[in-house]
């Protein structure tokens, strides 16, 4: 008997996480398609980020396919513009101050450098602004 009931406690918070979560996915799609008109995102390779077994948790947990689906059709009901930058785009290897191409950077640098310009910045922050301009500049072309 005592068994049934923790397997029933266990199953309900798990139904209860998956419910978070699908509820948080809804907020931040709904959110981004509100107060932008142009989104702007990467084609990621999710099936080779899950090889890393170190992220492979984490990014599973994310769902990034559920993501980019309701970001993709939200966006048509908004009436906004999504631009896909390409996986194999450069987007953390690039400075966005002066655009020299660093030719290696690792995981574990998690601040960008560039030895050209001298200009110094988080790495996620250089490849989102990266991929803004690259998803701006297919939209008009």
């Amino acid at each position: 008997m005592r068994n049934k009931k923790q397997k029933l406690k266990i199953s309900k918070l798990h139904y209860r996480i998956k419910a978070i979560r699908i509820d948080g996915l809804h907020k931040l799609t709904r959110g981004l398609c509100q107060r932008f008109k142009v989104l702007c995102v990467e084609d990621l390779n999710v099936k080779g980020m899950l090889k890393n077994h170190k992220l492979a948790k984490a990014i599973s947990d994310m769902g990034f396919y559920e993501f980019k689906r309701q970001l993709e059709y939200k966006a048509i009901l908004f009436g906004n513009w999504i631009s896909k930058v390409g996986q194999w785009f450069p987007s953390s290897k690039t400075c966005s101050f002066c655009g020299n191409k660093k030719e290696s950077l690792k995981l574990s640098q998690r601040l960008y450098h560039c030895q050209t310009c001298g200009h110094q910045i988080d790495r996620d922050l250089n490849a989102a602004i990266n991929i803004e301009r690259e998803g701006l500049r297919l939209l008009a072309s």
